[in-house]
């Protein structure tokens, strides 16, 4: 048994959304990337009324991609200018055994991951196409994925921002909220 801590990625250790910068950068570059990402609007309605589900609308979403030329000197200048944005209260407490759980694509995450010397759990995404590769890693699926890629490991301490990681929450000696880089203990109500 290996007992680890698994944090998730945006608005917790990063206090924004990785995913919607790195877009917001990419459109500033290349302004054509919005055509292919408008095309979400219609799926995130449907995920509203429950029409179509989050991996799809994000997989639409991702089509984006294809619009940058070189995608992962993309990743690169993005990272270059945002690593710095890394919480304070994260770095203080970071174990080279943690794990970072994200809902974010792992193409994105993995230089992150890299350079803080720990694992990731992502949304696998192919950065060219915009494809996912399996279930958005969201909810319930953070923790089949921990099961099936860390069998065995247990975990000690979870941190979010959001209530929907209330599943690996459960599974937690000990959960927390994570506002601002503030730290609160689990709703039990949750």
């Amino acid at each position: 048994m290996e007992l680890v801590n698994v944090y998730d990625f945006d608005k917790t250790i990063l206090p924004y959304d990785s995913t919607e910068r790195f877009f917001a950068f990419c459109l500033r570059r290349w302004p054509r990337a919005a055509g292919p990402a408008l095309g979400a609007v219609p799926y995130a309605a449907g995920m509203k009324l429950g029409l179509t589900d989050k991996t799809r609308a994000k997989e639409v979403f991702y089509r984006f991609l294809t619009c940058v030329p070189d995608i992962d000197a993309a990743v690169k200048e993005f990272w270059d200018g945002h690593m710095r944005d890394i919480g304070d209260w994260y770095l203080e407490r970071k174990r080279p055994d943690d794990i970072i759980s994200s809902a974010s694509p792992d193409f994105l995450l993995r230089p992150v991951a890299r350079e803080l010397g720990v694992r990731l759990i992502a949304s696998r995404v192919d950065r060219y196409s915009g494809w996912t590769l399996g279930m958005n890693n969201h909810g319930e699926e953070k923790v089949r994925r921990l099961g099936r890629e860390f069998p065995g490991a247990e975990v000690d301490e979870f941190y979010s921002d959001s209530l929907s990681d209330t599943p690996m929450a459960k599974i937690a000696r000990r959960a927390f909220i994570v506002k601002d880089g503030e730290l609160f203990p689990w709703p039990e109500t949750a």
